[in-house]
């Protein structure tokens, strides 16, 4: 179907002779025939699957790309399957054909030492996704820190877990998701000692800028493991906020700061909670909270004088 196109002349014949057509997308003259603009590339997706169900994808340009992907997504994939785009079997001869296809397709994705050294340390990550339960965003700094730190050649001579390991904690420190150092260790079945130092080595070489951790934060992690209820947490949340102020909490860890003010909550709100309990939910000791106790008591008391 083609439609008129008002107050458009043609540039050949400068007749007002312009026809669109809605199929093709294409503008022409009537008259002496000259194409004015062709169809274009359509951007939107490929409406041509009317099935609700079937896990077939409309869009046009597949999944998005990702930097925890090692080619970011963007190489082809040869299906496994030995059957043509009609669902039909593939021939002896054309399976043998595929089968070498795929292996050439497989060889050609790893050319140097660099690219299965980010598979290997990628694939690291992506387990230690579920284990530390990070956001997406997370995942997507961790592995732009490790690229980068890649290119600087910082890894060589260094481990891919202790440095994929600080990658992590460095996103988490830089998107302020509270993850202790002791939480990537376990995860990652790697020493706290070495990925301090490579995140050391990270912060130094890369010019990170770090936020200060916030202690409030740690509060809703700790107050979750124990179940305690939000009257508690908000008062817990009060105690900090005033020790900030004051500049009480500077030098101090914001998890057993944390875990302090929420005991401190606890005593004064009457919830029969232990410091061991606490001291076990935060991965602070015992010794910890009872110093910080002291401080933020002294301190609400003046406060509240």
């Amino acid at each position: 179907m083609t439609t008129f196109e008002p107050n458009s002349n043609c540039l050949r014949c400068g007749k007002n002779s312009l026809l669109t057509d809605e199929v093709t997308g294409e503008q022409f003259c009537s008259k002496c025939g000259y194409v004015i603009s062709e169809k274009s590339q359509e951007s939107g997706p490929e409406w041509r699957s009317f099935q609700k169900t079937g896990g077939s994808d409309p869009a046009r340009t597949g999944a998005p790309s990702s930097l925890t992907i090692h080619d970011m997504g963007l190489s082809t994939v040869i299906n496994p399957l030995n059957k043509d785009a009609s669902g039909k079997p593939l021939s002896t001869s054309m399976k043998s054909t595929i089968e070498r296809l795929r292996t050439w397709d497989s060889r050609s994705q790893v050319h140097e030492p660099v690219d299965r050294n980010l598979r290997q340390a990628l694939s690291e990550l992506n387990k230690l996704k579920d284990k530390v339960s990070v956001s997406a965003n997370v995942l997507e700094k961790a592995a732009y820190i490790y690229r980068k730190a890649l290119e600087k050649k910082l890894v060589r001579g260094r481990s891919i877990s202790a440095m994929i390991a600080a990658s992590l904690y460095a996103s988490c420190r830089d998107t302020e998701t509270p993850r202790t150092l002791k939480d990537i260790s376990d995860a990652a079945n790697v020493k706290r000692k070495d990925i301090a130092r490579c995140y050391r080595l990270l912060h130094h070489e890369l010019e990170l800028k770090m936020p200060v951790v916030d202690s409030v934060q740690c509060i809703a992690r700790i107050s979750s493991k124990l179940e305690i209820t939000e009257k508690t947490k908000r008062y817990a949340i009060k105690v900090l906020q005033k020790a900030q102020e004051r500049k009480e909490s500077a030098g101090k860890d914001p998890m057993g700061l944390a875990a302090s003010a929420l005991y401190l909550s606890c005593v004064h709100n009457g919830v029969s909670v232990t410091q061991r309990d606490i001291a076990e939910a935060a991965g602070v000791t015992e010794v910890t909270i009872r110093n910080r106790y002291k401080g933020l008591k002294a301190d609400q008391a003046k406060s509240e004088f």
